[in-house]
């Protein structure tokens, strides 16, 4: 149980009941800077929070920056819970307060893996926290009125939560499903087509597909996931999120898209599918510079642009620097017929011209450092898709017979 015991000691004590209640044990760690509580034990002071973050406590106190007393709380806190989990003695983790109290809660859960319950009780749960919640399962409720004592409006609300957080940690979240392992694929609505034939192909194998929307969290959150180990291989069918950190568009996953499975060694087979094309809101959100461009209305709220050859050159460019740092088995398989719906013949995205200047760039940087096959197909096409896992698996199995030579080479 994270918070600021200094300011809502009885919103919290009363928490830790409800919780206690289910004959369940509570860890309180306090985080607020100005005092603690006699309502009930405390087991992590602040002292120690500001400590594991490299401050005493009574420096935060005397400097009096509430700004940065929170970041420095909120490392702590982080810090302190990872310790915790990694001596097995939290199975839940859940955190109220208002601004700055959500804040030190939501930085604590960042150490929490995804699957382990995580709640919040927060007067800003109905406001966009996606830059603190990042790639986290964290279930945020609306405090509705302040978290400034009890009354008849929070009362429910702490005894729902406290009910909840027990529930969940007491659900058994094992998976029985046998399988020789998981494999990620990132997909859009213009190449969803491919994925659900690669997700049928690979679940006829025995394989576990998770598919990732390249939104840009859907990227952020793939990337995060290999880097955890969780795939055998990654089948990045839709590269797009790279076009919009380049020009500006909303489906940006950042300057680290395309880059775990090289780094983590994982087996991966690249596509730039939907590279064609740039991400924007309602068509009045695209920039003044890109009015003259070629624009299309996928959605009432959503407007793709085009990539045009200057942008695809230096796209090219973009993707072989990621690739060519793979530590794993590679490959880029380009379908010259098109790299999305609606860049196929008689489409309105279809051009050649353009994408030939994509094609070549990857071509020509790549040369050397990672085999790259041309094929004659749409990326939608059923015998692309055929192609694409035949040549995942082949790499995996590559990888596999490598690793069990080396590990027999060692033992000798």
């Amino acid at each position: 149980m994270i918070g600021c015991f200094d300011t809502k000691d009885e919103n919290f004590s009363f928490l830790r009941q409800c919780i206690m209640s289910h004959g369940e044990t509570v860890i309180s760690l306090n985080t607020g800077i100005f005092g603690s509580t006699s309502l009930f034990p405390v087991d992590i002071e602040s002292d120690i929070v500001a400590l594991e973050a490299g401050y005493s406590i009574d420096d935060l106190r005397k400097k009096s920056d509430r700004g940065h007393s929170l970041e420095v709380m909120g490392i702590g806190a982080e810090r302190l819970v990872s310790k915790l989990i990694a001596e097995g003695k939290i199975k839940a983790v859940i955190g109220m307060g208002g601004g700055g109290g959500t804040y030190i809660a939501l930085a604590a859960m960042r150490s929490v893996p995804l699957g382990m319950p995580k709640l919040c009780i927060s007067t800003l749960a109905t406001k966009d926290l996606s830059r603190q919640v990042g790639l986290k399962d964290i279930f945020l409720v609306p405090s509705v009125v302040d978290i400034a004592g009890l009354n008849r409006i929070i009362i429910p609300i702490i005894i729902n939560a406290a009910s909840a957080i027990c529930s969940m940690s007491n659900t058994n979240k094992e998976y029985n499903g046998k399988s020789p392992g998981v494999i990620a694929i990132s997909m859009f609505g213009n190449t969803t087509p491919c994925v659900d034939q690669c997700t049928k192909l690979l679940e006829k194998e025995g394989y576990e597909v998770m598919a990732f929307h390249a939104n840009g969290t859907g990227g952020k959150a793939m990337e995060a996931l290999i880097k955890e180990g969780c795939f055998i291989g990654v089948l990045d069918i839709t590269t797009t999120e790279l076009a919009d950190e380049l020009c500006g568009g909303i489906c940006s996953a950042g300057p680290d898209r395309l880059t775990a499975a090289a780094e983590m060694g994982i087996p991966q087979v690249v596509i730039p599918g939907c590279m064609d094309m740039v991400n924007f809101s309602h068509m009045d959100t695209v920039p003044s510079n890109f009015i003259s461009r070629q624009l299309y209305s996928w959605a009432p709220d959503v407007t793709l642009m085009r990539t045009n050859e200057e942008e695809n050159l230096l796209l090219g460019k973009i993707m072989v620097e990621k690739i060519k740092r793979s530590k794993g088995p590679t490959k880029v398989i380009i379908p010259l017929r098109g790299l999305s719906q609606i860049d196929k013949e008689g489409s309105i995205f279809y051009n050649p011209k353009i994408n030939k200047v994509l094609f070549d760039a990857i071509k020509i940087n790549l040369e050397g450092h990672v085999e790259i096959d041309e094929v004659d197909m749409h990326i939608n096409d059923k015998g692309f898709s055929e192609l694409i896992v035949n040549q995942l698996l082949n790499l995996i199995a590559f990888k596999q017979e490598n690793d069990v030579f080396k590990a027999n080479k060692s033992n000798i």
